[in-house]
């Protein structure tokens, strides 16, 4: 008796375990669509093996209890292992942080630390899906159609919610980028969660066309349900469609006006981390910051911009540094990145220094790196935790609110992480921003870190209908047209300057005007549909 009921056990179990391999692979599948592997078009099909597991499973478990409310855990372990794959490979470059001697933390202390963020921020990723599976489980729907709706609006609402907080990066609509331009013009509507309702409804369609097609097989019916055909019709023509409104959006033509005609020059310093701080990387950062703004002046550029924290000095030090010198001398604006004074604070910022090597304006980072620029809690958290700032004061958040005028004219500016929050550039859009100034350094990590952050600058720049200018530390730094087009990227981990035409534009996308209505519209439809649906037939 004890061998058979032994053997029962097993045999569930074994089924489950190819269920939770099934999630994770799929999962880690769609973590593959970004760099470094970049197979984007598999993001269409990838989520489509969960939304079957998730309904199927939800819908056994209701028809053994009248009184099902809340899923048994084993349940949740299904969404959990595709966040944590989908997460853990799209987000593995952040391992690239180990060893991390240049912030003078020993080898193995490093390898744990790097080892609880990456597990972290895949966990995180994991939760959010949970979420997800869990509300639309707790739905109970019964129309495949109304499940689509629902669960687009719920993937939308969850990305919006997450991107709110400080701990954001891989939201499903940068699974295209940088490869399928035509669809990221969606973002000019409703920003990027446009693309993610897409890929979302697209895979709920495929996935109900397989659920209908396998309850026809159980039923045994003679007549095939016509559904799953209209399913997959449905799932075809929209992903076509939007395909087609995209490509609408992508050949519109750019204006090019002379009068609003910028050449900017890049200067990437490539200076390592690990000496980033010390007497040998100030001097080395000195030299090749003033040497590359003065190759780029004799090539006739109208401004310079800088990584971040291009110049390791304090405001009131900046102005006491070769390269101020070198701009008073040659008359011609940079863009510096350094750090701020604030009280006993200080901010990680860009500043514009004018012709006469004055600071005229200064942009704050505004999106910190947990842990990584401050802790999170830290009245509670600072004494458990060694802050891995390299300096000894206290770094601060900038303003949320802040505007960048310019002697060139009213600039967007994204600060490194901020490239991955698209409300920080709508905001400065909408204010009048008419170029996008991206400083960035990306030398902590991974090589597939830096291509996935130029992705990220992609989408801002289509979204907002901008020209962008990146530059970086140790690469990529890139000129990038308002249609996502990359017209120079450099190499990496090499020392380079580069001189491009941006052009300065006052367009306002329906995304830039509005925001992300399409969330809270997806939200409403499915509300009011779902209260339709429930309502008792005579």
């Amino acid at each position: 008796m004890k061998l058979k009921v032994k053997s029962q056990r097993t045999k569930a179990i074994f089924p489950f375990v190819l269920y939770l391999l099934l999630a994770l692979g799929s999962g880690v599948v769609m973590g593959l669509t970004v760099a470094p592997v970049g197979a984007w078009f598999m993001a269409w099909v990838a989520l489509a093996p969960l939304w079957v597991i998730v309904i199927e499973k939800s819908q056994n478990l209701e028809g053994k209890s009248n009184k099902f409310s809340l899923l048994p855990f084993t349940f949740y372990l299904l969404p959990l292992f595709w966040g944590i794959g989908y997460h853990g490979a799209a987000l593995f470059w952040i391992t690239g942080i180990h060893p991390m001697d240049w912030l003078g933390v020993p080898w193995w202390p490093s390898l744990a630390i790097t080892v609880f963020c990456w597990s972290f921020i895949s966990l995180w990723g994991g939760i959010f899906l949970v979420i997800w599976a869990g509300v639309l489980s707790w739905l109970k729907l019964s129309s495949s159609l109304l499940r689509v709706l629902v669960g687009t609006a719920l993937w939308c609402a969850l990305e919006s919610l997450w991107s709110a907080g400080p701990l954001w990066w891989s939201s499903l609509a940068y699974t295209q980028s940088p490869h399928n331009l035509v669809i990221l013009h969606l973002g000019q509507l409703s920003g990027p969660n446009t693309v993610t309702a897409a890929i979302v409804a697209i895979n709920g369609l495929i996935a109900e066309a397989w659920l209908n097609s396998q309850q026809t097989k159980r039923s045994q019916s003679p007549v095939p349900s016509p559904q799953s055909p209209v399913l997959l019709a449905i799932a075809t023509t929209l992903l076509i469609s939007l395909h087609l409104i995209g490509l609408f959006l992508y050949t519109r033509p750019i204006d090019r006006p002379p009068n609003a005609a910028l050449k900017v020059g890049i200067v990437q310093g490539n200076i390592p981390n690990k000496i980033k701080l010390l007497p040998e990387g100030v001097q080395r950062a000195i030299r090749g910051y003033t040497e590359g703004y003065l190759t780029l002046v004799n090539q006739g550029v109208d401004a310079v911009l800088t990584p971040e924290g291009a110049m390791p000095f304090f405001d009131k030090n900046l102005a006491m540094t070769p390269l101020v010198a070198a701009i008073k001398e040659k008359g011609v604006i940079a863009w510096v990145g350094a750090f701020g004074s604030q009280g006993r604070s200080y901010t990680n910022s860009l500043f514009t220094v004018n012709s006469q090597g004055e600071l005229i304006s200064r942009y704050d980072k505004s999106k910190l790196v947990p842990l990584g620029e401050y802790i999170p809690f830290e009245e509670v958290l600072g004494a458990l935790i060694q802050r891995l700032s390299p300096l000894d004061e206290h770094q601060v958040h900038g303003s949320s609110n802040q505007i960048f005028d310019t002697p060139l004219g009213r600039a967007i500016v994204g600060i490194c992480y901020e490239s991955a929050f698209p409300e920080v550039f709508r905001r400065q859009a909408a204010a009048g921003g008419e170029f996008i100034l991206s400083s960035s350094n990306d030398a902590h990590y991974s090589a597939a870190m830096p291509f996935q952050h130029h992705a990220q600058d992609i989408m801002r720049a289509i979204e907002t209908d901008r020209w962008s200018a990146r530059a970086t530390n140790t690469g990529y730094s890139a000129f990038v047209t308002p249609h996502g087009q990359t017209l120079w990227i450099s190499g990496y981990n090499t020392y380079e300057t580069h001189a491009a035409t941006i052009y300065k534009r006052q367009t306002k996308t329906l995304y830039v005007r509005w925001g992300d209505w399409l969330t809270p519209l997806l939200l409403g439809l499915g509300i009011i549909s779902k209260l339709l649906n429930s309502q008792p037939r005579r």
